[in-house]
């Protein structure tokens, strides 16, 4: 059986935020536990294992620009069995409402890719505009 994949692409701007503040938020456990309301742990360096939500999302770090991009390998605990680890990228540009950051989420098995689609929204993208929101 041919394991069929797809990739996302998302662009979202968190208001009030500079890159490099939305950069270490992502990368920081303890500035990722605060904005998510769920343990994370890692080591922020390339090739540093990482995980997020009590350990459900979990991976290495393949590339990291302080303040500028981030490279991750990305499974979940109930990832499709036989699938490889997804590869996730994140940008961080300054734009005049804060920072733009331009996801593209490739490898993703595409009977869980709405899932991962509406899960970054909910559970990244609107809490780190919360986020920032109270800063």
């Amino acid at each position: 059986m041919k394991q069929e994949v797809v990739t996302i692409k998302q662009t979202i701007i968190i208001p009030n935020a500079t890159p490099k503040q939305v950069y270490d938020a992502y990368t920081d456990p303890e500035k990722h536990s605060e904005f998510t309301d769920s343990r994370a742990t890692g080591k922020p360096h390339v090739g540093g294992k990482y995980s997020t939500w009590d350990g459900y999302i979990f991976g290495k770090y393949l590339a990291l620009e302080d303040g500028k991009r981030v490279v991750q390998d990305w499974t979940t605990t109930d990832w499709e069995e036989g699938y490889p680890a997804s590869k996730l990228e994140l940008t961080f540009k300054a734009v005049p409402e804060g920072t733009e950051i331009t996801m593209v989420h490739s490898n993703v098995p595409k009977v869980q890719a709405s899932e991962v689609e509406q899960g970054w929204t909910e559970f990244y993208w609107n809490p780190l505009k919360e986020y920032f929101s109270v800063q």
